[in-house]
């Protein structure tokens, strides 16, 4: 009698059915078969920084050209830099921010004709040659403050030292390392609404809803001088001068208040130098850039651009429908952190001064000129970008697209992003070079107050009235990690300039540190 064999198996039906789509794809075009493009590299200003070079499409990765024009350009492979690129469409006005996984397939979406031996222009733009890790674990809860937490700081000159300002009238200095308050900074009489470390890390300054601003010196918890009064209702903001601009050795402070003023302070001293007025209501932020610029956004709607140097108008702005609420600038980075980065301290006054200047003037430079831009945010939506050198009180471009108040801008330390919090729940990422929209961050269930970049541009973390905190990866705008610990809403949040910790503090009082 003769045996018939069983029907096949699901499975069996599955692994036939695979066996053959694998068999189809046997036929696809070999790397080879892709053909190649001619590359012209350039830098952010257009100038070439190589020789033109045949590349073939199947080794085109973004990490496979940066390593060419790395071999183009003679370097070492230990002194090997990361770049990103932007693409520029062969006969188009259009420039792609994204690199691509697959760059033929871009090309051919953009209806360029003959890809294979086309020269395309790449933009190489340099990124940190030191990599910031996400955080991803809460290191320390250190309790302390006794009302809300409003305002936080890291130290320029390292992670191991974070100022904290609160509703119960004081600030605070916290060693982050062993997650202890190191030194309670008393005599405001009203909510300290701000914390400012100077360039130098040598002071702090505080601003706070009693009218006045106190200096500290940090490492010994004291205050330095007399506290600085003049304004006449409570002082919302401060903007240090950045280094590379003082004057005799002195540093200055300029602080914006509710009294429609920003003063600018001599601190040795600590009299007033100018007054700066005009601004019809509360002037809610203030940025002192490098070229000797004060920036001022208010109430009454506008942004007032100031000679430090005169106390004089130099710009208004009144092209917002709503309040200013926040200033960022092309250059918040570099001023920041003053002669601070991964190579160390230089040992003389004189090598400070020139590496902060040489560090500004890198973060400013456009095609070769030095440009300092800013962006304003405002309750109206929306969100400018200046170029007040080169375009006067003409903006950039309107950026649009949130659906609520835009709270806080924050620039990436590379130039090359602008991230927007917005109370509509979420952050926004836009092109700093033209203010086109890039893509929305979603994740967070109520609105978002403050974001903060890593130092390498790689990383952004995000603080929520929804208890979290959020940390993105901008170029694949997918959430990298989640951070709950928070028992209630958090006001603030900032990324050390090192990239080696994050803290946060809201409603909760206590001060939380996150490591990797």
């Amino acid at each position: 009698m003769a045996t018939v064999a069983p029907p096949p198996s699901k499975r069996q039906k599955r692994e036939e059915l695979e066996r053959a789509t694998i068999q189809q794809d046997v036929t696809v075009p070999t790397g080879a078969e892709l053909g190649s493009f001619k590359a012209n590299f350039i830098d952010s200003d257009g100038k070439q920084l190589a020789d033109v070079i045949e590349i073939n499409f199947a080794d085109a990765s973004e990490k496979n050209v940066s390593v060419l024009l790395n071999t183009l350009l003679d370097r070492d492979r230990e002194d090997f830099t990361p770049y990103r690129f932007r693409i520029h469409i062969p006969g188009k006005d259009i420039i792609v921010d994204q690199y691509p996984t697959d760059l033929l397939a871009l090309l051919q979406k953009h209806g360029v004709e003959n890809p294979f031996e086309t020269t395309i222009t790449l933009s190489a733009e340099p990124q940190s040659v030191f990599k910031v890790q996400a955080v991803s674990r809460l290191a320390h809860r250190i309790p302390g403050h006794g009302q809300p937490i409003l305002t936080a700081q890291f130290s320029p000159a390292s992670s191991d030292r974070l100022a904290t300002g609160s509703g119960d009238n004081t600030a605070r200095i916290w060693d982050t390392n062993t997650g202890t308050p190191k030194f309670t900074l008393k005599g405001h009489t009203g909510w300290v609404l701000g914390v400012a470390w100077s360039p130098t890390a040598h002071l702090l300054a505080t601003c706070s809803m009693d009218k006045t601003v106190r200096l500290w010196v940090p490492e010994e918890g004291k205050p330095f001088g007399s506290d600085l009064k003049g304004h006449m209702k409570e002082v919302l903001a401060m903007a240090w001068e950045p280094y590379h601009s003082w004057r005799d050795g002195t540093a200055r402070l300029a602080s914006a208040s509710k009294d429609g003023t920003c003063r600018i302070w001599t601190v040795n001293s600590g009299k007033t130098e100018h007054v700066l007025s005009g601004h019809k209501g509360s002037i809610s932020c203030v940025r002192w850039g490098g070229t000797g610029l004060i920036y001022t956004g208010s109430h009454d709607k506008s942004v007032r651009v100031w000679d430090a140097v005169k106390g004089t108008l130099v710009h208004q702005m009144t092209i917002h429908g709503h309040w200013v609420n926040h200033i960022a600038l092309s250059t918040d980075h570099a001023l920041r952190t003053g002669y601070f980065d991964e190579k160390g301290v230089p040992a003389t006054d004189e090598a400070k001064k020139a590496k902060a200047i040489e560090r500004f003037e890198r973060a400013a430079k456009i095609q070769g000129k030095v440009a300092e831009r800013f962006v304003s945010a405002s309750d109206d939506f929306t969100m400018f970008l200046w170029d007040p050198t080169n375009n006067g009180t003409k903006p950039v471009a309107r950026l649009l697209g949130h659906q609520k108040m835009v709270n806080h801008v924050a620039w990436s330390p590379d130039g090359t992003t602008i991230a927007s919090a917005a109370w509509d729940n979420s952050t926004k990422l836009w092109n700093a070079r033209d203010g086109k929209f890039m893509c929305s961050l979603r994740g967070h269930v109520g609105p978002v107050y403050q974001c903060a970049w890593a130092a390498d541009s790689r990383l952004l973390v995000t603080a929520s009235k929804d208890c979290t905190l959020k940390v993105w990866n901008p170029r694949s705008s997918k959430l990298v990690m989640d951070l709950p610990g928070h028992e209630d809403q958090v006001y603030a949040v900032d990324w050390a300039p090192d990239g080696k910790m994050v803290a946060s503090g809201g409603a909760d009082k206590a001060v939380r540190t996150w490591r990797n």
